[in-house]
């Protein structure tokens, strides 16, 4: 499992998204390409023109909400032997846990490490 840094460029990020926009190349409810049986639970894809530890584009988690990019989750895939940075973007508190456990379902796949910009007390609120 990779180790969470201690920080994001939260505004740097914030600041990619609204310049370069986002694609949603698996919108929810859709299944994973390689592997059918994974469904995603919400939108996903990846922020347009950036690049990521694997190559492609930083891969993005797109919810329900309009509060901007409330977290981030590091995961460690087991199958490709890799590790990378996914954003959580206009997420509800209920979706930023269902990101976690989509991500944490069969660890011997994949897991990951939740990384929120503010305390998930503050989300209930907001």
């Amino acid at each position: 499992m990779p180790e969470v840094p201690g920080w994001i460029d939260w505004e740097m990020w914030d600041g990619a998204i609204a310049l370069k926009g986002m694609t949603i190349d698996r919108p929810a409810r859709s299944a994973h390409p390689s592997y059918p049986d994974i469904i995603y639970p919400i939108d996903y894809g990846y922020v347009n023109d950036s690049i990521s530890v694997d190559g492609e584009e930083l891969d993005v988690f797109v919810g329900s909400a309009s509060n901007g990019l409330v977290a981030a989750i590091f995961t460690s895939d087991i199958r490709k032997g890799d590790q990378e940075c996914k954003l959580i973007y206009n997420c509800s508190p209920e979706e930023i846990y269902l990101v976690n456990g989509f991500i944490n379902y069969d660890t011997s796949l994949m897991n990951g490490r939740l990384l929120l910009r503010r305390p998930m007390k503050a989300l209930w609120t907001l």
